[in-house]
């Protein structure tokens, strides 16, 4: 059975001009476009569909939605994983919320909240990331989580701030570069990315390959993404792709061939 796009636009409460524009890209094509410019869509694609509203959701940038999908062979192991993250993500909210909650009871005189637990449902973040990472490189990766505490743990809450802000003022820099067209290979570039890798060395000793790795986590962690996206929603994946150049050009990663 075939939809019309006014139809599918009704089931997905999308707009048909939004629809048109994921056509335009080559995210979403209709089975067929009528000779009067009608475009309908078929089982297929309101399945895909589906799947760019799961990962919309989860905060996917639209240039990524469309790699996901079409490196997607197995579109039921792919739901499943849309749907741990989805959970993942819920979780954390429902963390989070909570927390709020109890400080609201707290400043209300309802219940007493000790200071350690402002930060309860926030910290789990870092646990995920943690995991993240240990799921994606080796428990080995993930321990280096530890070396860094003990690196950041002795910092003054002016320190944390500062090393912030100078995190912020390089992807801002390298946003600059980005929106200017200054491809991600390009010498200027890898000199920004110097600074990005030195500051990665002194939480984990990072080789070539490692540093290499972490440009999936730039686009496929949830939270790294959307930090990285409050600065450019677009540099993520261009971000990913200097920390491979970096990677082959200055440390001298050889990637494996397929």
């Amino acid at each position: 059975m075939e939809h019309s796009i006014s139809e599918v636009a009704r089931m997905s409460g999308l707009t048909s001009r939004t629809l048109r524009h994921y056509d335009d890209i080559g995210l979403l094509r209709p089975v067929r476009t009528a000779s009067n410019g009608y475009r309908w869509y078929g089982r297929r694609e309101l399945l895909r569909l589906q799947r760019i509203l799961f990962l919309r959701e989860l905060g996917v940038p639209l240039t990524q939605i469309g790699r996901i999908l079409d490196g997607d062979r197995d579109g039921v192991a792919a739901l499943r994983r849309h749907r741990a993250d989805l959970v993942a993500h819920r979780d954390r909210l429902e963390e989070i919320i909570a927390t709020v909650d109890r400080t609201i009871a707290d400043l209300t005189g309802q219940a007493h909240l000790s200071e350690e637990e402002f930060f309860t449902g926030l910290s789990a973040r870092r646990d995920d990331l943690r995991r993240d990472v240990e799921a994606r490189y080796g428990a080995g990766a993930g321990e280096h989580f530890a070396s860094a505490d003990a690196v950041t743990g002795r910092w003054t809450r002016e320190e944390h701030e500062q090393a912030a802000a100078q995190g912020r003022r390089l992807l801002r820099r390298l946003s600059d570069a980005r929106s200017s067209g200054t491809a991600p290979d390009s010498a200027a570039v890898l000199d920004l990315m110097t600074e990005h890798y030195q500051g990665v060395r002194l939480l984990w000793p990072a080789d070539a390959a490692a540093y290499h790795a972490l440009a999936d986590l730039v686009t496929g962690n949830p939270d790294q993404r959307a930090m990285i996206e409050e600065i450019d929603p677009l540099l993520p994946p261009w971000f990913a792709d200097a920390i491979r150049a970096y990677a082959v050009r200055r440390l001298g990663y050889v990637p494996a061939r397929e």
